[in-house]
C-alpha cells in the first residue's frame, strides 16, 4: 500500500455552528439576567461568554478572520440573545450590527487595524449623523455629544456619526446635499456621561458621551449612507439600514418568543375565579395563545424570508431591488407591532405574575416597551416603504 493510499482525504474544517454557541451562551445570560438589570449594563460573565463563543465578530468578514456569517444566521443569534435577555440582546444587536458596518464599508487600511488582529474591535455608539466635525488634513475633527451607545460598556471602539461643517458651523454640501460619515475612536478618546436610567432596556448600558474635539485619521472614518462595500461578502450588499436598523427585527422577536414561553408555563398552574381549573386549560386562553403564537411565527419567517432573500440575490452578483430593500424595512416595523401584541397578550394573562420583581415576563413587558420606540421603526417607514411595494398588486 502506497503512502498515498495510507493518507485520509484532505477535508474542509466544520463551519462554526453559531446558534448553537448562542444557545449555550444563552444559559449564562439567563442566569445572570437579575445582575445585567441592577448593573444596567451586562455583566463580566455575560461578556465573557460571547466573546470566548467569538459571537461578537460573526459578522465580521473571512478577511479579517471573523465569522463571515450571512445575515439570516446572525439574526438568529440575536434572537436567542433576546430570548435569554431582552438588554443582552439589544446591546449584543448594537456590538455586531455597528461592527458590521465598520468592517464592510470602511477602508481596508482601519478595518484591519480594527478587526483583523487578535484583540478584534467590539464597537459601540451612534452612528447615525447627530453631531458635528470640522475637515482638517489627513482626517475629521470631532466635537459633539451623543446618545444611546447601547452596548458600550464592554466596546473598545466607539462610533460617531457627524455632519461634515465649516468653520461656521454650516454643513458643507456636495451636490446640494450635506456630508454624513462615521467615525470610529478607541474607547477612551470618549468621555462617558452616564445618563442611562429607564424603564425597560435598562442592562444595555445605553450611556451618553461625548467625543470632544478628538482628530480622526481618515482610515478610521466612512460614509454614513455608503452603498459600496469594501469586502466581498454579499451580506454587506444590505447596507447600513439592513445590517443595522434590520437588528431591531430578531430582537423583537426574542422577546416575543420569551413572553410565550413564560406565558405558557405561568398558566399551566394559575387559578383564577371563572374558570374551571388552570388558566392554561381554558379554551379562552388556548384560542388567544394560539392566534398570538401564529402571528408570532408568520412575522419570524417573513423576516427571515426578506433578508435571506435581498442576500441571495447580491450573492448572485445581482443588485438588490427597491421592493427588496422596502421589504426589509417593512419586516423590520411590522415586526415591533407582532412583538408589541404577543407580549401584552402573555401580560395580560399572567396577571400579578409580570407585577413583582424579578420577573422574566414582567422584563419582557419593559423591554418591549422600550424596543418598540426607536425612531428608525416608526410607523412612518411603512409609508415610506409603500412606494415599491403597492405597484407590484396594482400593475397586474
Amino acid at each position: 500500500m502506497t503512502a498515498t493510499e495510507l493518507s485520509p482525504a484532505p477535508t474542509e474544517l466544520a463551519a462554526p455552528d453559531y446558534i448553537a454557541r448562542a444557545r449555550e451562551v444563552a444559559k449564562v445570560i439567563e442566569a445572570e439576567a437579575n445582575n445585567i438589570e441592577e448593573a444596567a449594563t451586562i455583566t463580566r460573565p455575560v461578556y465573557e461568554a460571547l466573546a470566548d463563543a467569538g459571537l461578537f465578530w460573526i459578522l465580521i468578514p473571512g478577511a479579517y478572520g471573523g465569522g463571515g456569517t450571512d445575515i439570516v444566521t446572525a439574526f438568529k443569534v440575536i434572537q436567542e440573545i433576546s430570548r435569554a435577555d431582552g438588554s443582552t440582546g439589544w446591546a449584543f444587536m448594537a456590538n455586531i450590527c455597528s461592527a458590521a458596518v465598520a468592517a464592510g464599508f470602511m477602508n481596508s487600511e482601519g478595518g484591519q487595524e480594527m478587526f483583523g488582529g487578535e484583540n478584534k474591535a467590539i464597537t459601540a455608539g451612534m452612528v447615525v449623523p447627530t453631531g458635528k466635525a470640522t475637515r482638517v488634513d489627513g482626517g475629521y475633527r470631532v466635537d459633539s455629544r451623543y446618545q444611546f451607545a447601547s452596548g458600550s460598556a464592554h466596546a473598545s471602539w466607539i462610533g460617531a456619526g457627524f455632519v461634515v461643517v465649516d468653520d461656521n458651523g454650516e454643513p458643507v454640501l456636495v451636490d446640494g446635499e450635506p456630508q454624513c460619515r462615521i467615525a470610529f475612536l478607541p474607547r477612551d478618546e470618549v468621555e462617558f456621561l452616564g445618563n442611562w436610567d429607564v424603564m425597560g432596556m435598562v442592562g444595555t448600558g445605553s450611556y451618553d458621551y461625548a467625543v470632544k474635539d478628538r482628530f480622526v485619521p481618515d482610515k478610521f472614518t466612512m460614509e454614513t449612507f455608503a452603498t459600496v462595500p469594501t469586502q466581498a461578502e454579499p451580506v454587506y450588499q444590505l447596507g447600513l439600514l439592513g445590517i443595522g436598523v434590520g437588528g431591531h427585527a430578531p430582537v423583537a422577536l426574542g422577546l416575543a418568543q420569551r413572553a410565550l414561553q413564560e406565558i405558557a408555563g405561568i398558566v399551566n398552574n394559575k387559578i383564577r375565579p371563572g374558570y374551571d381549573g388552570p388558566v392554561g386549560d381554558s379554551d379562552l386562553f388556548q384560542l388567544d395563545f394560539m392566534r398570538h403564537e401564529a402571528k408570532f411565527r408568520a412575522a419570524q419567517a417573513y423576516v427571515y424570508e426578506v433578508f435571506g432573500d435581498a442576500e441571495a440575490t447580491a450573492a448572485q452578483g445581482n443588485e438588490i431591488s427597491d421592493e427588496q430593500r422596502a421589504r426589509m424595512r417593512q419586516a423590520t416595523t411590522w415586526v415591533q407591532e407582532v412583538t408589541g401584541e404577543v407580549v401584552m397578550f402573555a401580560h395580560r394573562w399572567a396577571g400579578s405574575a409580570t407585577v413583582r420583581n424579578p420577573s422574566a415576563l414582567g422584563r419582557c413587558v419593559r423591554d418591549a416597551a422600550v424596543a418598540t420606540q426607536h425612531a428608525l421603526i416608526d410607523r412612518m417607514t411603512l409609508v415610506e416603504a409603500a412606494p415599491a411595494i403597492l405597484p407590484g398588486y396594482q400593475n397586474r
